[in-house]
């Protein structure tokens, strides 16, 4: 079955309308923005690391030398404890951002 280009076109405009529409509903809260922002810092820091980490475990692995391939085992458990740690603030983030529009819909709307 083809997709249909206009009805595609057709709904990514519904969708920035929708998003729009949503960004303007939002009261703005600072505390609730530093908050995300602060947690997106997190990840972002922990992304960071991984990189890091990444790069050590390829250039161990590729210099065959047996001290840093023995190495890499420990560089690959602090990988998986902050690929958790990613998917823990993720999770975080997704019900404080839900909480928070939750809360933004039960607060009665200023008509100018």
């Amino acid at each position: 079955m083809a997709k249909n280009p206009t009805n595609s076109s057709s709904n990514k405009k519904k969708l920035k309308q929708q998003a729009k529409q949503d960004s303007e509903d939002v009261n703005g809260d600072p505390e609730i923005w530093a908050s995300f922002d602060q947690s997106f810092k997190q990840v972002q820091s922990v992304l960071d690391r991984n990189r890091v980490l990444i790069q050590q475990v390829n250039d161990n692995h590729q210099s065959k030398i047996p001290h840093n391939l023995v190495e890499n085992v420990a560089l690959i458990q602090e990988l998986n404890g902050n690929i958790s740690k990613v998917v823990s603030l993720y999770s975080d983030l997704s019900s404080n951002f839900s909480t928070a529009f939750h809360n933004d819909d039960e607060q009665p709307k200023n008509s100018d």
